[in-house]
């Protein structure tokens, strides 16, 4: 639900009142919502990227039927969002917020379950509404985790072309988008826009204790920057491919990293067996051209 976060201030004050008086004033108003964790959907996930990353809106046809939307994070000059009024509640009252947008979402699986997604939202007031009606439920399709693969690269290759097997247990991508509200004296109580700052990104993973878990070890060890890239697909697409970048036969979510290894824990066991556990720092390297990107292929023409 909708959390209303206007601040009531209570002045400090000498007037002869123990219990001191009752005057206050509220200097600003802000709202937010969390969402999850829910399942991810090729269909729906897009919402939280337009949110946070970058406003795309509609999707660049594949030839076949699918539509890919490439969500680039910002590297050198700030993306333009896409902001939602948001409605909540129950029978008794809906609030909904406006100029709402992702301050940070994390993507989670592990094998043998869903791709979960959790993301929180802030906007500039709550406000008591009634609900829109006649809305359709969208048809959707959630991304299940063991329909994914991990590729690592060296930054000077190509990235996705090599296949780590067997490894890969579980994943956690935790993104803080970097956008906050900002208030200046424009006659009102709520943020007059919002800013973008640095984003931070980064991938936990953890591996089984294998030889490919070795090697990635060796490369923290040794600070080599990385091009990660993980896939998941779903349904197949039909009609001609014609695209070549990002071609996608199904639908499918690619999230591509650049960066460094950051910290490498102690050797750990799930069910008898070896594991370890990682997190991968995402950097912008000159070398690939990279930072990081998630491209979602669906097909849903236009985001409603």
């Amino acid at each position: 639900m909708i959390a209303d976060e206007r601040e009531v201030r209570f002045p400090e004050e000498d007037v002869g009142y123990l219990s001191k008086v009752d005057r206050s004033y509220i200097p600003s108003v802000l709202a937010s919502i969390n969402f999850g964790d829910i399942e991810a959907s090729f269909e729906q996930l897009p919402y939280i990227l337009e949110a946070g990353v970058k406003a795309v809106g509609t999707g660049v046809t594949c030839g076949n039927s699918g539509y890919k939307y490439v969500y680039a994070f910002p590297t050198t000059a700030a993306n333009t969002l896409k902001t939602f009024t948001i409605e909540a509640g129950d029978d008794i009252q809906a609030q909904e917020m406006e100029y709402s947008f992702v301050t940070d979402f994390t993507l989670s699986g592990s094998g043998g379950d869903g791709w979960m997604v959790n993301s929180n939202w802030q906007g500039r007031q709550a406000t008591d509404t009634t609900f829109t009606g006649a809305l359709t439920l969208p048809t959707v399709e959630d991304m299940i985790f063991s329909k994914s693969k991990l590729y690592i690269d060296a930054v000077g290759g190509t990235i996705g072309g090599t296949q780590v097997t067997d490894t890969l247990l579980d994943a956690t991508l935790n993104v803080n988008t970097g956008w906050i509200p900002k208030y200046t004296a424009e006659g009102e109580l709520y943020f007059s826009f919002i800013q973008s700052t640095a984003p931070e990104i980064t991938l936990d993973v953890t591996f089984e204790f294998n030889a490919s878990a070795v090697t990635e070890r060796g490369n923290w060890e040794s600070e080599v920057a990385r091009q990660v890239r993980l896939e998941c697909l779903g349904a197949a697409l039909t009609g001609t491919l014609t695209t070549t970048t990002y071609s996608f036969n199904n639908k499918a979510m690619i999230i591509d990293l650049a960066g460094k290894w950051e910290k490498f824990e102690a050797i750990g066991d799930r069910d008898g067996n070896d594991i370890i556990s990682a997190t991968l720092r995402a950097r912008y390297n000159a070398t690939a051209a990279l930072f990081a990107e998630i491209a979602i292929c669906n097909e849903v023409t236009t985001l409603p």
